[in-house]
């Protein structure tokens, strides 16, 4: 046999041997987690006794106290606080708002709505806010019409693009209304606005959701409205009807308060100072429990932890779990992370974030460099069986980008099965009950065997 060819028998055997090697690996990891696992205890334990953890709220400082006790409980060898300032928004009590008509015998007609305060927006006070409303499907509309905005609510009825196979692009494209419709509406003089709810769900549960002012522009309140209500209101003014609507809400701003990211870590046996972390975000909107926005990543992170502990695999660098403050009103916990890094000149290797539900895995998407991603993707054949069955180059999670911003570190994000998501995201019915502990396991199983990949072969 010649040296080439030697060389690539060894080659391809040497490969042949850590593919096997990895794979059993695999199975121990899955067998930890789906016979062993804690991550659909921990997840109720945190929607059932602490519940809504809106930024400075009381459940937030309950649940950062949730999350010390179980980093500690679940095995790590160091857990702390990292403090940041956060946005103090209060709902300020019920939301309300209906609309009136005249029917064609000319009797007033009432119909109530179901209705969040947007989430960040300012509320209409006490007496509320009254005047006619106008019916308007996308920004081009309201500029074509903006000589009829002054002194109206202005109700964007723009729905999710149900071509679209993952919702996400939908709810990308129609969240401009929540993001931007209050301060374009009022540059035209509307005293208000009610939006459709960012969903293409059957039921009339209203989506809450930040939203942000131009500060050029008057800030006027805003409130979503459930599926249902949004499609009688279409219904009822697309045929000329004319028709008043009512809000009321109470929502504002108290001064900037303390909060932190919880962090807990395993040490690193040959790279200490070398890090690899896995988060997700700690606080939730105010109307449910954010079982899967964003309880399940919290938990999904807590359990790499755990799990590779419980199997006795002792990694070379050292994984830091991170439960971010303030991802949904203001990305300050992730922010104060990533300057952290940077001021402590901190060497990280690798971040991941599960922020979209504890659903049926599927892949990851990866924001690094193009032969990075190409390694990675060699790992492939082994997550298969797990389910998953891509690895994308696109974004991080919302509260790691910051890291490849600041330090150009490579970022990831966890991708499950999203049909379901926007069903249930920030809204009421984000509870425990809508886990599937199957599911939420087996985010747990693919997770953790992408840490324990990048911590054995590095990037």
């Amino acid at each position: 046999m010649n040296r080439l060819l030697l060389f690539c028998f060894l080659l391809i055997s040497g490969s042949c041997f850590a593919q096997t090697e990895d794979s059993l690996f695999f199975r121990k990891i899955a067998d930890e987690i789906l016979v062993n696992g804690k991550a659909y205890e921990n997840l109720r334990v945190l929607c059932k006794t602490v519940g809504a953890r809106l930024s400075g709220s009381p459940g937030m400082y309950k649940a950062e106290d949730w999350g010390i006790k179980t980093l500690n409980a679940m095995g790590a060898d160091k857990v702390y606080m990292q403090e940041c300032k956060v946005p103090h928004w209060v709902r300020g009590g019920k939301d309300e708002a209906w609309i009136t008509y005249n029917d064609v015998k000319g009797k007033e007609v009432k119909i109530v709505l179901d209705v969040l305060a947007i989430g960040n927006s300012l509320g209409t006070g006490s007496n509320g806010i009254k005047a006619p409303v106008i019916l308007i499907h996308d920004f081009d509309e309201l500029e074509k019409r903006k000589e009829e905005i002054k002194g109206k609510i202005v109700f964007y009825n723009i729905s999710f693009n149900p071509r679209y196979i993952e919702p996400g692009s939908a709810y990308g494209e129609a969240g401009i209304s929540r993001r931007s419709g209050a301060s374009r509406a009022a540059r035209y003089g509307a005293v208000a606005v009610l939006i459709r709810s960012l969903s293409e769900s059957v039921d009339n549960n209203p989506h809450t959701g930040a939203l942000a002012y131009d500060s050029s522009q008057p800030k006027i309140p805003g409130a979503a409205i459930g599926l249902k209500d949004a499609d009688r209101l279409n219904t009822l003014l697309s045929t000329g009807q004319t028709a008043t609507a009512y809000i009321k809400t109470m929502a504002h701003f108290l001064p900037d308060t303390i909060g932190h990211n919880i962090i807990g870590e395993l040490a690193g046996s040959e790279y200490p100072n070398e890090f690899i972390t896995i988060g997700g975000h700690l606080d939730s909107w105010d109307p449910a429990e954010g079982a899967h926005d964003d309880g399940a990543g919290c938990v999904h992170s807590i359990e790499v932890l755990r799990s590779l502990k419980a199997i006795g695999y002792k990694p070379k660098h050292t994984i830091r779990i991170v439960l971010f403050a303030n991802e949904e009103n203001g990305l300050r916990g992730g922010t104060k992370y990533a300057d952290e890094v940077v001021t402590k000149n901190e060497k990280h290797i690798f971040a991941l974030e599960s922020d979209n539900g504890g659903f049926t895995p599927k892949g990851f998407d990866f924001m690094m460099a193009p032969a990075l991603l190409i390694k990675i993707q060699a790992w492939l054949p082994l997550f298969k069986p797990y389910g998953v069955y891509f690895f994308d180059s696109g974004g991080g999670g919302a509260d790691v980008s910051p890291l490849n911003k600041k330090s150009n570190i490579p970022v990831s994000e966890f991708r499950p099965d999203s049909q379901r998501y926007f069903d249930l995201h920030h809204t009421r019915n984000d509870i425990f009950e809508n886990v599937h502990k199957r599911e939420l396991e087996l985010g747990a199983v693919n997770i953790t065997a992408l840490i324990y990949m990048i911590d054995k072969y590095g990037l």
